[in-house]
C-alpha cells in the first residue's frame, strides 16, 4: 500500500514526484527559520495513482490526448472534459480517504480548509505552471474537502493545463497530481512578493503588491493593487491604489466579493515598515532555495503567513564573474543577428572563435564593457560604435552612464583597451585586396577538408583546436579588418557629407546595390538560377510540391529533367549549403543536412519569377546605383567647390563599391569552416555511441568542445550533466535575450529618442532608403515562409541564411538590428527598404496586414487589418 498522506514538516524539495512541486515548495518552506506556513498535509501522487488505477479507460484517453496538436483547441477540449469527468466521477478507495479523514482529525476536521492541486511538473525552476491547476478556498467539513481533492486531481487535465503542457514539452501520461491541505487563515491583507524585480529583473530590488482580504483578488485580477519596491531595507517606489473590492472568507465555507468602504478604498494595505520586513523575510526565503522566489503571503494582525513560494521562470540568467565588482554586459547575439538560445558546442565553439572574452548567460553570449564605459575615452569609442550598429544598445548604456552610480570612473589617463580590431590604417581603393583576401581564405579551407580526414579521437580535437587558431588569424588579420572598415567608413562619409551638402538621406544605400564580391547576396540570386533550371520541368515541380524527408535529392533521377535540376540544388548546396538560420550556432541544422528548407523558397521562386530573374535583378541594381552616382555628382558639381566635393565623392564611391561587398565574406569563411568540423566531430560521435559512451550523437552539442576532449579521451560521458544541459536549454529558448544586463539582472532596455512621427507609428532605424507598402508576412521560422510578389517581410532577426528570400520580398522589418548586420547590408543591396530594431514587431503588426515602410526616416505605419487569417496556416510563436 503507498503512502496517501504526509504531513508538511515531514516533506522536502526533493520529493516532487511525491507530492508536487507546490507541495514540495511548501514543506521546505515550512522548514526556514523565521517563516511562518498554515499547518496541513500533502494528499500525495500515491493517491491519484490509485484513483488512474480505478477509471482504467483514462489510459486510452491520455494516448489519444498525446497525439493532439496545441492548435486542436475542440479536441483537446472535448477529451479534456471527458477526463475530468471520469475521475471526479470516481470513488475515492477507502484506505486513501481514510487516510485523508484521519489527517484533518488530527489539525481539526471541523476548521477552514484551502484546497490546493499540486502537479509534479509545477512550480519548476524551468517551468513555473503557474495558475494551470485549481485552488479552492475556505472549504469546510470532510465531505467537502474529499470533493475538492477529486476536483483538484481532476484539473491537471483543464485545457490550460493539457495545452500549457504541449508546449513546454511535457507528456500527460507522465505528470502526476499530489493536492495540499492547509488551514485557513484570514488575512486582512494578501498578496504577492516578488525578491527580483519582475520588470526590470533587478536581484536587489524586491516588489510588493498588496490588497485587502485574501489575495484572490489580485492573482485573479479583480482590483488593482498597492505596489511597492524595495531596495537595501528602504521602500524607493511606492503607488497606493484605490482598492474597490476584496475577498473574503465566509463562515459556512467558500469566499464572496466584498465592497470596500470608500474611506478605506486609498489606505494602503501595508505600512511602509511591514513592506520592509516582508521583503526581509522574502530574502531569507531566496536565500534558502538559492535563486529569485514569487512568493504569496497574507497578514493576520502583524504576522506574515507564506502560503506559497516558487521559482521566478521568466528572469533572464546573469553572467558569472570572477569578482563581486559592478559589471555590464552587453549581448553578442543583438550584434550577430542570432538571439535564440545555443547549445553549448554552439556556445564554446564561438566563445573559442572569438577575439574578446565572451560570458555565457541563459543559453546566449555577452561581452563584459565595464572597462571601457570606466574611461572617457574608452566609453566614447564604444557608445559611438555600439550606437552605429544598434541605437537601442546606445541609449540603454547612456541611460546606465546617466545615473553616475554603478560604473566607477578609472582616471582619465588609464589605458584603455580599443575595441576589436583597433583603428584600421589606411588602405588603397584597390579590387585585387579583395580578391586575394577571398583566395586565401578558400585555399585555407581546402587544406582543412583535406588534412581534417585523417584525424579522429582526441586527435581531431587537438586539430580542431588548431584550425581555430587559422581561422582567427583570418578573420582579424589586418588587411581582412583594414577591407571591412574602409567599406563601413566609406559608407558613412557619403551618407553624412551628401546629406550636409545636398540634404540626401542615406544616399549610400543606392550607391552600393549589386556591388561584386557579396557571397551573401550573390546566394539569393543564384537561387533564382536553380529555379530557372527547374521551371520547364513540371515534373520536377509537381513532386517537389510533395517533398517531405530530406532524401528527395537522390529520388529525382528518374523524372524528366530531374537530374538536372539535382544537379543544380547539389551545386548550389556546395556553395552555400553551409549555411542556415542561427548558423554561428554550429548544432544548428545545415542547409546541405536538411535541403528541404529551401524547397518553399524554390517554389516561390519559380512560381514567381520569369527566367533570368537573377541576373536581370543585379544588373538593375547596378544601374540604378550608376545613375545615382551621376546624378548625385552632377549636382555636386553645380555648388560651390564643386569639382573638389564632386571629385571627393567619386573617390568614396568607388572605395565603397570595391569593398563593401567582402563585410559579408569573414562570416562565410566561418560557417565554412564549422560545416567541415561538424562533420567530422559527428562521425566521431557516431563512434562514440556504437562504444555506448554515449546515448545518441547529437549528445556532443550539450557538451563544451573542451568536455567532449576528455569525453572522447577517457571513453567516459556524463549523463546527467547531458539531461541537465537539455533541460536547461529547453528553458532558455522561452527567455528574451536582453541587449544590454548589469550583474545586478537588471535588463537595461533602450528607447528611441524621437518626437517626429505619425501617431501609432513603430520606430525603428532607417538602413535601407525608400518607401514601400504593402501586406506584411509575419515569419518567424524561415521553413514556414511562403511569400508572394510584393510582400513584406516582418520577422524578429535575419542573418545571411534569409537572403534567399529577400528576392521575393519588396521590403523588410525586423527587431533586431543594426546599419551593418547583414540584413541591412544585403537590404540595401536587393535596394529593399527595411527599417530594423523595431520593438516587438511580430507582435505590433499582424500577418497579412497593410502597412507602409519608410525605410529612408526609420518608422513602420499599419494601415489595415489583414488582409486574410494566415495564423491557421502559420505558427507564430513570440519571441518575447
Amino acid at each position: 500500500m503507498g503512502c496517501y498522506v504526509l504531513g508538511l514538516q515531514e516533506i522536502d524539495q526533493t520529493q516532487v514526484a511525491v507530492v508536487g512541486g507546490k507541495g514540495a515548495h511548501l514543506g521546505e518552506l515550512s522548514r526556514i527559520d523565521g517563516i511562518r506556513v498554515p499547518a496541513g498535509f500533502c494528499v500525495t501522487t500515491d493517491a491519484f495513482q490509485r484513483i488512474l488505477a480505478e477509471a482504467p479507460s483514462i489510459d486510452e484517453q491520455l494516448q489519444q490526448l498525446s497525439r493532439l496538436k496545441p492548435d486542436d483547441r475542440e479536441r483537446i477540449r472535448a477529451l479534456s472534459a471527458e477526463i475530468r469527468q471520469t475521475l471526479e466521477g470516481t470513488a475515492i478507495p477507502d484506505d486513501v480517504a481514510a487516510a485523508i479523514t484521519h489527517a484533518l482529525a488530527r489539525l481539526g476536521e471541523h476548521a477552514a480548509y484551502a484546497v490546493r492541486s499540486s502537479a509534479t511538473a509545477e512550480d519548476l525552476p524551468t517551468a513555473s505552471f503557474a495558475g494551470q491547476q485549481d485552488t479552492y478556498l475556505n472549504i469546510v467539513g470532510t465531505a467537502a474537502i474529499l470533493q475538492h481533492v477529486s476536483r483538484c486531481w481532476a484539473s491537471l487535465f483543464t485545457e490550460r493545463a493539457v495545452i500549457y503542457r504541449m508546449r513546454n514539452g511535457f507528456d500527460h501520461r507522465k505528470v502526476r497530481m499530489a493536492v495540499v491541505v492547509q488551514q485557513m487563515v484570514f488575512p486582512q491583507a494578501a498578496g504577492i512578493l516578488f525578491t527580483a524585480d519582475p520588470i526590470t529583473s533587478h536581484r536587489k530590488v524586491a516588489s510588493v503588491e498588496a490588497s485587502f482580504g485574501l489575495g484572490e483578488a489580485l492573482v485573479s485580477g479583480l482590483v488593482n493593487a498597492d505596489s511597492y519596491k524595495v531596495r537595501d531595507g528602504e521602500v524607493i517606489a511606492k503607488t497606493v491604489a484605490t482598492k474597490q473590492l476584496a475577498i473574503h472568507a465566509l463562515p459556512a465555507g467558500g469566499t464572496q466579493e466584498q465592497a470596500i468602504a470608500p474611506d478605506r478604498q486609498q489606505q494602503p494595505a501595508l505600512t511602509d515598515e511591514q513592506v520592509v520586513r516582508l521583503a526581509q523575510l522574502g530574502r531569507r526565503i531566496e536565500a534558502h532555495f538559492g535563486r529569485p522566489q514569487d512568493i504569496e503571503w497574507c497578514r493576520v494582525d502583524d504576522a506574515f503567513f507564506f502560503v506559497q513560494s516558487r521559482p521566478i521562470t521568466t528572469l533572464f540568467p546573469i553572467p558569472v564573474a570572477s569578482d563581486p565588482e559592478n559589471h555590464v554586459y552587453v549581448s553578442v547575439g543583438h550584434q550577430q543577428m542570432m538571439t535564440d538560445a545555443m547549445k553549448p558546442l554552439g556556445l564554446s565553439l564561438f566563445q573559442l572563435t572569438a577575439l574578446r572574452p565572451m560570458f555565457e548567460a541563459g543559453g546566449r553570449l555577452f561581452v563584459d564593457v565595464t572597462q571601457l564605459l570606466a574611461s572617457p575615452a574608452g566609453r566614447a569609442v564604444l557608445v559611438e560604435g555600439l550606437g552605429k550598429s544598434d541605437p537601442l544598445i546606445r541609449d540603454a548604456l547612456q541611460t546606465l552612464l546617466g545615473r553616475g552610480d554603478f560604473i566607477r570612473p578609472l582616471p582619465d589617463a588609464s589605458p584603455v583597451r580599443p575595441p576589436a580590431g583597433g583603428a584600421p590604417a589606411p588602405i588603397e581603393t584597390d579590387p585585387a585586396i579583395v580578391d586575394e583576401l577571398i583566395g586565401r581564405n578558400q585555399a585555407s579551407i581546402a587544406a582543412l577538408k583535406r588534412d581534417i580526414q585523417t584525424k579522429s579521437g582526441a586527435a581531431l580535437i587537438d586539430f580542431i583546436l588548431t584550425d581555430i587558431q587559422e581561422l582567427k588569424r583570418l578573420l582579424f588579420e589586418p588587411r581582412s579588418h583594414q577591407v571591412i572598415m574602409a567599406g563601413m567608413e566609406a559608407t558613412w562619409w557619403l551618407n553624412e557629407q551628401l546629406q550636409a551638402w545636398l540634404g540626401e538621406k542615406n544616399a549610400a544605400d543606392t550607391l552600393t546595390q549589386s556591388v561584386p564580391n557579396n557571397v551573401t547576396s550573390e546566394m539569393g540570386l543564384a537561387l533564382l538560377e536553380v529555379a530557372d533550371v527547374i521551371r520547364p520541368h513540371p515534373d520536377v515541380v509537381s513532386f517537389l510540391r510533395q517533398v517531405e524527408d530530406e532524401g528527395f535529392l537522390d529520388r529525382m533521377d528518374t523524372l524528366a529533367g530531374g537530374r538536372e535540376a539535382r544537379d543544380a540544388i547539389r551545386a548550389w548546396l556546395d556553395k552555400y549549403g553551409m549555411r542556415c538560420p542561427g548558423e554561428i550556432d554550429i548544432t544548428k541544422p545545415r542547409w546541405s543536412e536538411r535541403p528541404s528548407t529551401l524547397v518553399p523558397i524554390l517554389l516561390g521562386n519559380i512560381q514567381n519569377f520569369e527566367p533570368g530573374a537573377g541576373a536581370r535583378r543585379f544588373e538593375q541594381g547596378r544601374q540604378e546605383a550608376w545613375k545615382k552616382e551621376q546624378e548625385v555628382l552632377e549636382r555636386l558639381r553645380a555648388l560651390p567647390d564643386g569639382e573638389g566635393r564632386a571629385e571627393e565623392t567619386k573617390r568614396m564611391i568607388d572605395r565603397v563599391r570595391t569593398f563593401i561587398g567582402y563585410r559579408e565574406y569573414p562570416k562565410y569563411g566561418i560557417v565554412n569552416r564549422y560545416l567541415v568540423y561538424k562533420q567530422a566531430l559527428l562521425e566521431e560521435a557516431e563512434r562514440l555511441v556504437k562504444a555506448r559512451v554515449l546515448r545518441e550523437k547529437e549528445d556532443i552539442f550539450y557538451l563544451t568542445l573542451q568536455e567532449l576532449h576528455d569525453v572522447v579521451r577517457t571513453s567516459q560521458a556524463d549523463e546527467l550533466l547531458i539531461r541537465q544541459r537539455k533541460d536547461a536549454f529547453r528553458s532558455y529558448q522561452s527567455l528574451t535575450p536582453p541587449r544590454v544586463l548589469t550583474s545586478d539582472g537588471e535588463v537595461i532596455a533602450g528607447a528611441y529618442r524621437r518626437d517626429d512621427l505619425p501617431a501609432g507609428a513603430l520606430v525603428g532605424l532607417a538602413v535601407s532608403a525608400g518607401t514601400i507598402e504593402g501586406r506584411a508576412r509575419v515569419i518567424l521560422d524561415m521553413a514556414e515562409a511562403r511569400l508572394e510578389a510584393g510582400d513584406i517581410l516582418v520577422t524578429s532577426f535575419t542573418d545571411p541564411s534569409w537572403t534567399p528570400l529577400f528576392v521575393s520580398i519588396k521590403g523588410l522589418v525586423t527587431e533586431v538590428g543594426g546599419l551593418m548586420t547583414h540584413g541591412a547590408v544585403i537590404a540595401r543591396e536587393y535596394g529593399l527598404p527595411a527599417v530594423v530594431g523595431v520593438q516587438q514587431a511580430t507582435r505590433l503588426i499582424r500577418d497579412g496586414q497593410r502597412i507602409r515602410v519608410h525605410g529612408t526616416d526609420g518608422y513602420v505605419e499599419l494601415l489595415s487589418s489583414p488582409d486574410r487569417d494566415y495564423s491557421a496556416t502559420y505558427t507564430r510563436v513570440s519571441p518575447w
